[in-house]
């Protein structure tokens, strides 16, 4: 089983000590979020120099304030530290954090994304690019020795999101995104479109919220606290009411540990290739549970 972990540290420092640990424990991947801290793509470059073995990801790094261009020497510079370990995850992000936040336009999020791919993907694969959108223009080729390429996964919940990412890039990776919904359809419609292309089967990466503890009621109730604005999010908002669940509580995979590795093996079965756990709560016991699943 491809089973990664979570971690969103407040100093570099701080990753590094958590690659460190999650190697250690033989985690397949360490997945860490770019939101209001550190740059994530910095700080795993730091951990990559410094931790063998592992394999790196970004859940996700938003795509509107950088230009592709910026984000493919930064991930392909990431990827020659590592020597071909990293996955490069981004999103759109918000309309609350892009208009609100950034001020930038969310106009169009699916052009957008389509213009992104367009001139990240080529320069990410040692490509030079020759494009010019809408929106975004480049017209140029990188160099970056020694760097390999760069897989790329989007995270992409809708269909219009999941067409195009199946069409362009290696996978989709999902948040607050239960079982029923990734078999009915994140991978049907992802892996559709994905065939309809030529490219190869998709990868389909879920992470969520995990807790090994005897008391699941209190802590499906430290879920609702500690997830809550996820529930108000349209995105994932959408991706629950599909699923039928009232909040992020509900997607929460909470139990002892035959109670966590069925609920992991749930969302394998219904069409994830990885799995990301997400710890909260009792976090250490949790996460030495998750080690005897590796």
């Amino acid at each position: 089983m491809r089973l990664g972990v979570f971690s969103q540290p407040r100093t570099v420092a701080e990753l590094v000590e958590h690659t460190r640990a999650a190697a250690a424990a033989g985690f397949t991947s360490i997945c860490v979020p770019q939101i209001f801290g550190f740059d994530t793509i910095t700080g795993l470059t730091v951990a990559a120099h410094e931790v063998p073995g592992i394999e790196l990801a970004t859940g996700v790094v938003p795509t509107f304030p950088r230009h592709p261009m910026m984000l493919a020497a930064q991930a392909l510079t990431l990827q020659q530290v590592s020597g071909g370990r990293f996955t490069l995850g981004i999103g759109l992000s918000h309309q609350l954090v892009i208009e609100g936040m950034l001020g930038l336009s969310w106009q169009k999020p699916v052009r957008h994304l389509r213009e992104y791919l367009s001139i990240l993907l080529p320069l990410v694969r040692g490509e030079a690019v020759d494009f010019e959108g809408e929106t975004l223009t480049a017209k140029l080729a990188l160099d970056i020795p020694d760097a390999t390429p760069v897989p790329v996964l989007v995270a992409a919940l809708g269909t219009q999101m999941l067409t195009v990412t199946g069409r362009m890039a290696e996978g989709t990776a999902t948040w607050m995104t239960g079982p029923a919904t990734i078999a009915e359809h994140i991978a049907p419609t992802i892996v559709a479109a994905a065939a309809e292309a030529g490219r190869p089967a998709p990868r389909v990466v879920c992470a969520l919220p995990v807790c090994v503890t005897d008391d699941e009621g209190a802590a499906r109730s430290q879920a609702a606290e500690d997830f809550m604005m996820y529930g108000f999010l349209p995105s994932y908002r959408a991706m629950l009411d599909r699923e039928g669940v009232e909040g992020p509580a509900d997607v929460a995979i909470v139990g002892d540990a035959g109670t966590v590795r069925a609920g992991i093996e749930r969302i394998m079965e219904a069409g994830a290739t990885e799995f990301v756990a997400v710890p909260f709560a009792h976090r250490d016991a949790t996460l030495e549970v998750l080690a005897d699943l590796v």
